[in-house]
């Protein structure tokens, strides 16, 4: 999958990966490589920027450390970065549930109010 077509979700995405806890960014971009069966195999060039973007809103904080003798940034969700991805999730819920009543196959349309 294109990066382009994550475009808006990207963030959320790695808030979701994030929540389980504090990862480094090649952990970043093999859990979402993992956790999409493949279909997610994004570049470090459009993971780290959006990273860094987080960071500066306060939703993600990171350190560094030296892991077998190479420095590694680690990433965590800040107490915002929780609130910002329960609202994310509502936010995907109600717009998939929209979306979904034009394009799933067995979803009858609405009744009229």
């Amino acid at each position: 999958m294109k990066a382009q077509a994550l475009h808006g979700h990207l963030d959320a995405l790695l808030l979701a990966v994030l929540e389980g806890g504090a990862l480094h960014g090649y952990a970043i971009i093999e859990a979402l490589r993992s956790r999409s069966g493949g279909v997610l195999d994004l570049p470090t060039g459009t993971v780290y920027p959006a990273l860094r973007r987080l960071e500066r809103a306060g939703l993600v904080e990171s350190e560094w450390s030296t892991v077998s003798g190479r420095q590694r940034r680690t990433y965590r969700l800040t107490r915002a970065g929780h609130g910002a991805l329960r609202a994310e999730r509502t936010g995907w819920q109600e717009f998939s549930a929209t979306v979904g009543r034009f394009l799933d196959a067995e979803a009858p349309p609405p009744a009229a109010t």
